[in-house]
């Protein structure tokens, strides 16, 4: 027996400690509701990501039953419940190996072992066999928001290949069964375990979702295309691909998607066989963010606004109803939700921006906190949901402000925090040991705007910015920053902007356009969209947003660049990046600091050492965070003033 015991950190209210958050990821419901599962781990604060952690069981009342830690070293991850529910599967990742690990009762085995990466267990339906995704030898971690892999070498040769694998739970065989060469990103069993309906495309994985297909595989490593993005009309990605109980359909989440693992759209379907993909959820005024059959119907992840939750769709009838939303952001390791088997009991990790990660369980639309380990981290902020109008669009957005109050007649400099994507939105988040925290700290009110392009509205609201990059969405910030100033004394002569990825690219274009900015912080940015189109490792992406490439169209990248209003800057900039990102390279953001200072704008640059798209060393973190709040202070006269400094 490996290591298990039955009792894991406190429970309680209150046991949480300031200096940590209790993190829960992968989180899994047995199929007859009566046992959670997830990764739990303690995360320092100001940390990229937490420490070491252990699987644990816990009742539907949120009492801790199990502990699993099988792997001092591991990284664990994507907890399953085999079909009849005595069964856990998991894995565990150390020094480039996976163990695929099963926990019956107390005990604890290993079953198979992959050197390489392995991820996404799910058991066949009949619990003989468990399927992974497996990457043999990989040179990076899966997804282009790491660290991208050292580029020597013949270029476009020996790119990761992901594949399904099969893993027999009587032997621990293991065998690959989708195709070399063929990358899949996504996948779910027929139901009479035959084989897999996939997300697939050939070629580097990082870049290919967006071209990727929706195929049949078999077990024997034949394949087919059921559907391809150019049939979906407002697509073209497809995401989340589920078969119906009687294996004739399948469901998925297509739309305008801008990164792999940030899924938006409407739901469709499609026979098995193939055919026409239908659009089930035309003109609903909601994304849609992950699938479910259950009988007849599909329980779905949805974001309404900046807030999230559930609903159900009925595909027959082309409905979305029961549709329950909240302030608060929901994840569990397979979509936005984990269901028994009967789609009436769920579950999900809850944070908002007043309360820190729990998990909530209880009847579908119905659920309630049933943990309680960060009942004692004090919320920083409160938050007040913003509409207002423009361009006849209703936009939406969050005005966060620190709960100590401003002196009477004083009034707060405010933070403009644009979102990454631009296929995603600002959803609520517990402000703690980020740099939403040292905004709080420093006495910022930050304005977390949903512009046009942002999922919560639907498919067209979506799409709204195609070949308008910083035109019809800034306006909208624009016209949202008026909105917040007439909510809360905000100080409209110490406003500064911050943003990264697209918000970097944003940021990057609104310093060009108005002066009405003090200072900007800008991380992993887009300068030139004409350059970057041959410089990044994800070009695909852009083609949906733009119509074509940069070779066959210039003028609209050239258009959209940044770097081409230079001379229009005055506002002091705060640059960073990491070494290894693919999604935003370097060169962007040093040519853009390049401009700066041949135009003569107070400006600092940083690149942090082996360090992706998304930073994770708690020192950089740490570093960076300083230098922004330190930089904002400087260029505004500090946050305690009312009138601050005039630029």
């Amino acid at each position: 027996m490996l290591a298990v015991s039955g009792a894991a950190r406190g429970g309680q209210a209150g046991d949480a400690q300031a200096a940590s958050s209790h993190q829960y990821t992968g989180l899994s419901l047995s199929g007859d509701g009566k046992r959670l599962a997830a990764v739990e781990a303690d995360k320092a604060e100001g940390a990229g990501s937490a420490g070491h952690g252990t699987v644990v069981v816990r009742g539907a009342d949120g009492a801790v039953a199990l502990t699993l830690d099988p792997c001092a070293a591991c990284r664990y991850a994507g907890p399953a419940w085999s079909p009849d529910d005595k069964v856990l599967a998991f894995v565990g990742t150390s020094a480039g190996q996976v163990i695929l690990y099963l926990a019956e009762g107390g005990t604890v085995r290993p079953l198979a072992a992959v050197q390489g990466l392995a991820s996404t267990p799910r058991w066949s339906p009949d619990g003989t066999e468990i399927a992974l995704l497996v990457t043999e030898n990989a040179k990076k971690e899966a997804g282009a928001t790491h660290a991208g892999a050292r580029q020597v070498g013949e270029q476009g040769e020996g790119d990761d290949v992901q594949r399904i694998a099969i893993v027999t739970v009587a032997s621990g065989a293991i065998r690959l069964v989708s195709p070399d060469k063929t990358y899949v990103y996504d996948y779910d069993w027929m139901p009479d375990g035959k084989g897999f309906v996939a997300t697939a495309a050939e070629g580097n994985g990082d870049n290919n979702w967006w071209i990727a297909s929706l195929r049949a595989f078999g077990r024997d490593g034949t394949m087919r295309v059921i559907a391809s993005p150019q049939n979906i009309g407002t697509g073209p990605q497809i995401a989340f691909p589920r078969v119906s109980p009687d294996g004739k359909t399948v469901a998925f989440i297509g739309g305008l998607m801008s990164d792999f693992g940030s899924f938006g759209g409407d739901v469709y379907t499609v026979p098995v066989k193939g055919g026409e993909p239908k659009d089930v959820t035309a003109g609903y005024a909601g994304t849609l963010t992950s699938l479910a059959w259950r009988g007849n119907r599909l329980v779905a992840g949805v974001t309404l606004g900046g807030e999230t939750g559930s609903a159900v769709v009925d595909p027959a009838k082309g409905t979305v109803a029961e549709v329950k939303t909240a302030a608060a952001t929901r994840t569990a390791g397979d979509g936005r939700l984990a269901l028994d088997r009967a789609g009436t009991h769920a579950a999900w990790v809850a944070e908002g921006f007043d309360f820190g990660p729990r998990i909530e369980y209880g009847r579908l639309g119905d659920l309630a906190a049933i943990t309680h380990d960060n009942d004692g981290l004090a919320p920083l902020v409160t938050v007040t949901s913003l509409g207002w109008k423009n361009d006849g669009m209703t936009v939406q957005g969050w005005l966060v402000t620190p709960r100590a109050p401003v002196a009477n007649g004083a009034k707060r400099p405010m933070v403009v925090n644009i979102h990454g994507g631009p296929s995603a939105a600002h959803t609520p988040r517990f402000v703690w040991g980020d740099i939403m925290a040292a905004f709080a700290k420093a006495g910022y009110a930050v304005f977390l705007p949903n512009p046009r392009g942002s999922f919560g509205q639907g498919e067209a609201f979506a799409r709204a910015n195609i070949r308008d990059f910083g035109g019809g969405d800034l306006r909208d910030i624009m016209a949202g920053i008026d909105a917040a100033e007439a909510q809360a004394p905000i100080d409209d002569n110490r406003l500064m902007i911050f943003g990264r990825s697209y918000g970097g690219f944003m940021s990057m274009w609104a310093i060009t356009q108005t002066q009405r900015f003090k200072a900007a912080a800008i991380g992993a940015g887009l300068s030139d969209w004409y350059s970057y189109y041959g410089q990044n490792g994800i070009d695909r992406w852009m083609i949906p947003f733009f119509g074509k490439s940069a070779y066959e169209d210039p003028e609209i990248y050239d258009r959209l660049s940044p770097i081409r209003y230079i001379r229009n800057v005055k506002t002091p900039t705060l640059l960073h990046v990491g070494e290894r990102d693919i999604e935003t390279p370097v060169m962007q953001t040093r040519e853009y600091w390049h401009a700066l200072r041949a135009m003569g704008v107070e400006t600092s640059f940083i690149v942090y050492a082996d360090e992706g798209h998304v930073m994770q060393k708690a020192e950089n973190i740490e570093d960076l965070n300083r230098r922004i709040i330190a930089w904002f202070d400087r260029h505004i006269g500090g946050a305690g003033t009312a009138g601050g400094a005039q630029h």
